[in-house]
């Protein structure tokens, strides 16, 4: 199974974009699925503000995991994890236009009014699966 088809998988599973990335590369990263699956909890939806989006938040905390700075004197693994953000948040935003899931989705979440549209046009279940492909595709490419 690809990362993705993992990832998309876990996604119509009902858990969270966020954690459909993350768990989606968490064995590779040394981590169990569960594990991927609680630590990604409370990121879905933009932090369930419509913040950063999920999906996004679920593959930088895998790209984290391989990139990330461990040790207060390695500036260059810092380094490296600033440069990876922002390549994976300026990729994801030229693909799909913003990586603000409430500009994404073209309401706000934090309304019942903005729930109410997203249910009403499915873009839970139509619109967000793809925006989990591609943060995955995407973040599989930088932890290459």
């Amino acid at each position: 199974m690809t990362y993705t088809e993992k990832s998309t998988d876990l996604f119509a599973r009902k858990f969270h974009c966020s954690q459909a990335v993350f768990a989606a590369f968490a064995e590779e990263l040394g981590i169990t699925e569960e594990q991927a699956l609680k630590i990604g909890a409370c990121f879905g939806s933009g932090m369930r503000k419509g913040e950063v989006c999920g999906a996004c938040t679920g593959a930088l905390m895998a790209l984290g995991l391989k990139y990330g700075q461990c040790n207060e004197n390695d500036t260059e693994s810092r380094m490296k994890t600033n440069e990876i953000t922002d390549k994976f948040l300026n990729t994801f935003k030229e693909e799909n236009g913003s990586y603000i899931c409430n500009e994404l989705l073209g309401c706000d979440i934090r309304t019942e009014a903005g729930v109410a549209f997203a249910l009403e046009n499915k873009l839970f279940t139509e619109f967000c699966p793809k925006m989990v492909e591609s943060a995955t595709r995407i973040a599989e490419e930088l932890l290459k």
